[in-house]
């Protein structure tokens, strides 16, 4: 029996490219997905960029290369334009941490408090929310409350600790998570300074507290991007976040020696996209991400008040 022979990626590129400039589209990226992905991408970035990035861009189709919550926030942020999400599977562990029933409860517990919510999050817990943050902005977004009322900060405990710590604050946290960085642990950092005593550590704020305070750098991914542009030439970085983000890191700078501080920092779901499902989102015009306007009007709401703050 003869069986198909998979598109070589210079075919899958040239599909891509042409199909891209057909429909109008622009290709977005997170810093986690396949080198070939970002290969292809019209723009990579962190989640705060590509928020504003899908916002402002002038296109008809948003192909977005990332996991579900991040098309919803772009099918948000441009209404009327096609968003597509290669692969429908594609979710977020973390944004399925909390519910709307959960989240509703957990505000009448704390009458009058303001919900600061991660943007990985589902578009229903943004429509319950005061503010939206990234882990790039969050900090400023928690500073722009008044200091007299109660924060409730979902569904990221881990980065509304970071963020808040030395406060006088009174913040109440969801106890949610990303299940990769959760698996970096204290002794993981420590174990890697053994083996690399001259290394710096830099790890995402998405990591446990004790490990971002052991470390030297706490960043969101487009803060390393910018942490290490002024690092010397040859410097060995320990990197505590998903293992995508060296393949930009490197391609930065390609003089510094990246070290994983763990061996299986991978998302799986940031992993599902190939180029042949990009090439099948923009052939097909397949996984439309829509959301109901009500919930989007709302949610859009939370998102632009956080994208105000400087």
């Amino acid at each position: 029996m003869a069986t198909s022979v998979p598109p070589h990626p210079s075919q899958l590129i040239e599909e891509i490219s042409e199909l891209r400039t057909r429909h109008k589209a622009v290709i977005l990226a997170h810093n986690y997905e396949l080198a070939e992905v970002q290969d292809i991408a019209d723009f990579t970035g962190d989640s705060l960029e590509l928020s504003r990035r899908a916002a402002v861009v002038e296109a008809e189709v948003i192909v977005f290369c990332g996991v579900h919550f991040m098309a919803e926030t772009a099918a948000i942020l441009a209404p009327g334009r096609t968003v597509l999400l290669p692969v429908a599977e594609a979710g977020c562990p973390m944004a399925d941490m909390i519910t709307p029933e959960e989240l509703l409860a957990f505000q009448a517990d704390h009458p009058g408090a303001v919900t600061v919510t991660y943007v990985n999050s589902t578009a229903e817990i943004k429509a319950l929310s005061d503010l939206c943050c990234t882990s790039a902005n969050a900090r400023a977004v928690v500073e722009s409350i008044p200091v007299d009322r109660t924060i409730l900060f979902v569904p990221d405990r881990h980065l509304g600790e970071w963020v808040t710590r030395g406060m006088d604050r009174q913040v109440v946290f969801w106890p949610g998570f990303c299940p990769v960085h959760q698996r970096i642990l204290p002794e993981d950092i420590a174990r890697k300074r053994g083996q690399f005593p001259d290394a710096l550590v830099m790890v995402h704020p998405e990591c446990d507290l004790a490990v971002c305070e052991s470390a030297d750098f706490v960043e969101s991914t487009g803060g390393m991007l910018r942490r290490i542009a002024d690092l010397p030439h040859g410097t060995k970085l320990i990197l505590g976040t998903e293992v995508g983000m060296i393949n930009r890191l490197q391609t930065a700078r390609p003089d510094l020696v990246m070290i994983p501080a763990g061996p299986d920092l991978v998302c799986a779901n940031m992993k599902m996209t190939r180029l042949v499902h990009v090439r099948d989102a923009l052939l097909h015009l397949r996984h439309r991400i829509t959301v109901n306007p009500a919930i989007a009007d709302r949610a859009r709401g939370a998102i632009e008040r956080m994208l105000a703050i400087p």
